[in-house]
């Protein structure tokens, strides 16, 4: 499973980083995320790593994408009270990074927002808070593999903000890139409770999805006017 999270971790570097003809390996990454449990593992063992109803749905939910949303509103707001809108605003980098020229407000939201409620979520919540959760405690303690869980997804979003490739090479946004990682632990951390509260991967899903839909109208909505 290390090693699974080592191909998903290249496979999102060189879909995000690499030339224009690569992206669909991130979106592919996702897919692959979603299909593991189902490939590699009984179902007890889905069991155990999160896919089943969770318990008190409505509250569970509910609850999720309250927090969901709330953590990418505290990002966008440290983001731009700390670098406006400059390239060292991590929110700001993801808008810069993709090609919208042309496109209306509900255009981007149908061509981005939609994606990023659907694949990111499912796939990372289930390969990071499932599969990478139980492998680690495998061999450690929960705390542990949940701060080495978190961490790594903090550090696999540096493709998104703190890592660029352009003409000149790749360059380091050093700062604002490392509390971008902090931010994304953070925020890995919160999904990780909500998961284990809930005995259920689905409701960190939600929450994941309404911090996506939440960053992007940040994004869309106001950066990006």
């Amino acid at each position: 499973m290390i090693g699974l999270g080592l191909l998903f971790a290249a496979m999102r570097a060189v879909g995000t980083l690499g030339p224009a003809g690569w992206r669909a390996l991130l979106p592919l990454s996702f897919v692959l995320m979603v299909i593991t449990p189902w490939v590699l593992l009984s179902k007890d063992g889905r069991a155990q790593i999160g896919l089943k109803a969770p318990s008190r749905p409505l509250i569970n939910y509910g609850w999720a994408l309250v927090l969901g949303i709330s953590a990418a509103t505290a990002c966008f707001l440290l983001g731009v009270a700390l670098f406006g809108t400059t390239a060292d605003n991590w929110f700001a980098s993801y808008q810069r990074a993709m090609n919208t020229t042309g496109f209306s407000l509900p255009m981007l939201h149908l061509a981005f927002t939609l994606p990023a409620a659907l694949f990111s979520p499912i796939g990372e919540e289930i390969f990071f808070r499932g599969v990478l959760q139980r492998t680690l405690e495998m061999r450690l303690s929960e705390r542990a593999s949940t701060a080495w869980e978190c961490g790594a997804f903090g550090v696999v979003h540096l493709c998104h903000h703190g890592l660029f490739w352009g003409a000149t090479g790749l360059s380091i946004h050093m700062m604002s890139g490392a509390m971008w990682v902090g931010l994304m632990a953070a925020t890995a951390w919160e999904f990780a409770v909500i998961r284990k509260r809930s005995g259920s991967v689905f409701p960190a899903v939600v929450a994941h999805a309404g911090f996506n839909v939440a960053m992007n109208v940040g994004v869309f909505g106001v950066l990006r006017g």
